[in-house]
């Protein structure tokens, strides 16, 4: 209850106390906050954050007594050097006849302290100014500050802009890089000399995909910048086709159980490089374990917030964060800063402590006398202000490489061009409502920003300084290799470049030969969670693991891959098949049965052989034509069906060789005119041998007549004119084409002959079918005929066999893939002919030429006339 009552009154006090200042006509500052700064006044006065040390000690709260101002820790030269920096070119500036003639700057310099707290303690310090009592209350003169160069954090500047940003107070950071920070609706007058992250994060991706870097760990603070830092740069990874082993969280509190977790996870994993996003004050404590547990083999890339950070530059760190890669801000030169920081002098005013505690720092001496501690080490002597800076060799006074300095640099003279340009404004063109102009006496934050958004101007080293519509700077950095020096500490040396706006297209830029590589080989590592599949196969995706990691599988027949890590493989054309490499398509192999092969040959053989037999018995049948055994059942039809056997023979080389149009359309139709004509000369012949017989018996004696020689003749021109005709209309209707067939093997394409209508060629097989049947049919009815008209035994023996080739050829052939089928046809072809050839005319060659006392018409009837 009495706490609830001291509150009431507390309150009570505190609102008639602001009332009363309100009547009075006055505005009263209602406390001051411990900080540590510079001070210089001017006309107009720009204020700064930066991180001079880089820890902040809270005291404990009691929630009993007013709690005492927290402290900072372990000072950093190096920021105060980029404090020194905002100092000198305001003091350039106000040298500069040319630039703000007439105006002084002036400016206020507060420490950070790397604290988001202690940050945001200073921003609201610049902005309510330093008047204890401020009686005018119509706002008008300028503003306290007309605009902030820093904070140097993301964090602290995403809180500061979100504030500040309500009143359109300009700030230029030099070292902030969020991507979030680019959100021009969020944060409307947050400005930086600095690109941000998004670009920083390709630049390493660039650097990733020239070493071959697919499988990689990844380490952020657990701040702002490392949060949007790691998030921009999982995603360009899976944009880059890159992997990310594993991702850990810096902790802001150092507690080493995590630190030792994420040692542990860095040495189990099969990543050799590890991308860092954070500030050295993060990184410290890890890269002490990391020296402690002697973890080496790791390629680290730093991202700029601590590339340069000398902290690490000791022999200590140098066998493990030897060969670091690192993204840096790009360097500059600013003539006569080195000698401005050597003249720097320690000042007794309460508004410039931040001199004092450098110099206390510098010399390990204090002004105070009896002083006990600075950092936690004893102090034995005491500060004069005579120490001579130039006996010093720190980060302080090395200006070889600045960096965050150089955009300090900038960021003054681009508030300074801004306010230049505003003053340079006439009367009634100006850009504001009605043409107006803003007024140096009556300076609204806006105006500077509208300005601040237009600045263009070129700095002494020659880099031109402009701002895109989010305020962001041109993306331009430095790749970084960390490198012992003769002292066996570690130094850094610029080995690239990488520029987003190179005009030749070539975004980064390195140095092979300049690059240090801390491995045995003295080469770039290989951290790969598989190696890359060859051309020729593809990749398979392991079960539960990031797409990086994957099995290599063979294309399967047909199908190549021509890149190497290809997601799958690509099915070749129609027409072409894969080579055995299966890395490119060639053409398929076309088959068909053509002379240059061994069955082709031996198929062709077979035909001329046959040919030439035919032609050998026309001969032995010409000479001997006159004989009893030539005359004996017309041998003008013995002489047919020869010539009809010789095209049945010479027809088989139509379906050798390559096929054509021309080859396709007489194959067949020779074929099928050629058997009709051989196996009608064989109806008709055993027609005739029936019609003999029976005109030898008295009841037969007229059979004869309707078998004469010209009847014989016609009968087999209207059974061959037959086949003519469904030859000439399957042709006419629907001709046999060439063909690429590909269903028989996919791996090539058979050549062959559509036979265009299957029910045309079924006509033509059943009619040569229907013409034999009949021919065996009165053959086999004929068999048991007198000894000297025995020819009708031999004609049933040839259409027996016949018939039995032609059966078997159906299965056959449907059931041969490719250029077997054709071989098949080629083979029942000559198997039919050869057995119509043999079965009819061997035993008339044989008594011919070998038994010539035979061949005389009474040894033809004499057994018929033994048996009367």
């Amino acid at each position: 209850m009495w706490i609830t009552v001291n509150i009431c009154l507390y309150l009570s006090f505190n609102c008639i106390s602001a009332a009363s200042n309100y009547r009075s006509g006055t505005c009263q500052l209602q406390g001051h906050f411990t900080l540590n700064g510079m001070y210089q006044d001017g006309d107009v006065i720009l204020g700064g954050l930066f991180e001079v040390h880089f820890f902040t000690v809270f005291p404990e709260l009691s929630f009993r007594t007013e709690p005492e101002s927290p402290y900072c820790e372990k000072f950093d030269m190096e920021s105060f050097q980029q404090a020194q920096t905002m100092v000198f070119a305001i003091d350039e500036i106000n040298k500069n006849p040319n630039l703000l003639p007439n105006i002084t700057l002036g400016y206020h310099l507060y420490d950070n302290c790397v604290m988001l707290g202690m940050a945001f303690r200073a921003a609201i310090a610049l902005v309510s100014g330093t008047e204890e009592r401020y009686s005018n209350l119509n706002c008008t003169g300028p503003p306290p500050v007309i605009g902030i160069v820093g904070d140097p954090g993301s964090t602290p500047s995403i809180a500061i802009s979100s504030v500040l940003g309500l009143f359109r107070v300009p700030i230029v950071s030099h070292y902030a890089t969020c991507s979030c920070l680019s959100d021009r609706k969020k944060y409307p007058s947050f400005f930086r000399t600095i690109p941000s992250d998004a670009f920083q994060v390709r630049a390493m991706i660039q650097i990733l995909r020239h070493f071959g870097w697919t499988w990689v760990g990844l380490l952020y603070s657990d701040d702002d910048y490392g949060i949007y830092a790691s998030l921009s740069f999982k995603q360009e990874m899976q944009l880059f086709g890159g992997c990310v082993a594993f991702s850990e969280i810096l902790p802001h509190d150092n507690n080493l159980k995590d630190i030792q977790r994420i040692i542990g996870v860095i040495q189990a994993s099969t990543a050799r490089v590890v991308v860092v996003f954070s500030t050295s004050s993060y990184l410290m404590t890890l890269m002490d374990e990391v020296v402690l547990q002697n973890l080496t083999g790791r390629q680290w890339i730093a991202s700029e917030a601590w590339a340069t950070s000398p902290v690490f530059h000791t022999s200590r760190f140098l066998p493990f964060l030897g060969g670091t890669l690192g993204i840096a801000i790009r360097r500059g030169e600013i003539l006569g800063l080195q000698e401005f920081l050597l003249r720097l002098c320690p000042s007794n005013d309460s508004r410039n402590n931040m001199l004092k505690i450098f110099w206390e720092n510098m010399f390990r001496c204090s002004f105070k006398t009896g002083a006990t501690a600075i950092d936690g080490e004893q102090v034995k002597k005491v500060c004069t202000g005579q120490e001579d800076l130039s006996t010093t060799n720190t980060p302080y006074t090395d200006v070889s490489g600045l960096r965050a300095a150089y955009n300090v640099y900038k960021a003054v003279y681009a508030l300074a061009h801004a306010l230049h340009d505003l003053m340079q404004c006439e009367e009634g063109s100006g850009p504001f409502s009605r043409n107006s102009c803003a007024e140096i006496t009556n300076l609204k934050p806006w105006q500077m920003v509208h300005y601040l958004q237009k600045v263009k101007f070129t700095t002494g080293f020659g880099d031109h300084v402009s701002f895109d519509k989010n305020g962001d700077a041109l993306a331009i950095y430095d790749v970084l290799n960390w490198q012992p020096s003769s002292d066996g500490s570690i130094r850094i040396y610029t080995v690239g470049v990488v520029n987003e706006g190179a005009g030749n297209g070539k975004v980064l830029s390195l140095n092979k030969d300049a690059l240090y590589w801390n491995f045995q080989l003295k080469k770039p590592p290989r951290s790969v969670c598989s190696e890359s599949c060859p051309p020729g196969t593809r990749q398979a995706m392991r079960k539960g693991l990031p797409v990086c990691c994957f099995d290599c599988l063979p294309c399967g027949d047909g199908e190549i891959s021509n890149a190497t890590d290809a997601i799958e493989c690509t099915a070749c054309p129609d027409e072409f098949w894969s080579n055995p490499d299966k890395d490119q398509c060639v053409p398929k192999e076309v088959e068909f049965l053509s002379y240059e092969d061994p069955l082709g040959i031996s198929l062709t053989t077979a035909s001329l052989l046959g040919t030439c037999i035919c032609v050998l018995v026309m001969v032995i049948f010409a000479h001997h034509r006159n004989t009893p055994i030539v005359r004996a059942n017309n041998s003008e039809l013995s002489f047919l069906l020869l010539l009809s056997l010789k095209l049945c023979f010479l027809c088989v080389l139509l379906f050798i060789g390559r096929p054509q149009l021309w080859t396709c359309q007489l194959r067949h139709a020779v074929f099928g005119i050629s058997f009709v004509l051989c196996v009608s000369s064989i109806l008709v012949k055993t027609m005739v041998v029936i019609a003999v017989f029976k005109s030898s018996r008295p009841e037969g004696k007229g059979a004869m007549k309707w078998f004469g020689a010209a009847q014989q003749r016609c009968t087999v021109l209207v059974l061959t004119a037959l086949q003519v005709v469904i030859c000439a209309v399957w042709l006419s209707t629907a001709s046999p084409t060439p063909h690429k067939n590909s269903q028989y093997t996919r791996s090539k394409i058979v050549y062959e002959c559509a036979i265009g209508s299957v029910a045309g060629f079924s006509l033509l097989l059943g009619y040569i079918g229907l013409l034999a049947a009949v021919s065996f049919l009165l053959a086999f009815l004929a068999r048991n005929l007198p000894d000297n008209f025995n020819e009708a035994k031999f004609i049933t023996f040839s259409m027996l066999i016949f018939c039995a080739v032609w059966i078997a050829f159906v299965p056959a052939y449907v059931s041969s893939p490719g250029k077997y089928a054709v071989a098949v046809e080629i083979f029942a072809i000559l198997a039919s002919s050869f057995g119509l050839l043999v079965a009819i005319f061997a035993p008339k060659c044989y008594i011919i030429l070998l038994h010539p006392e035979r061949n005389t018409k009474k040894a033809i009837m004499g057994r018929e006339t033994q048996k009367k």
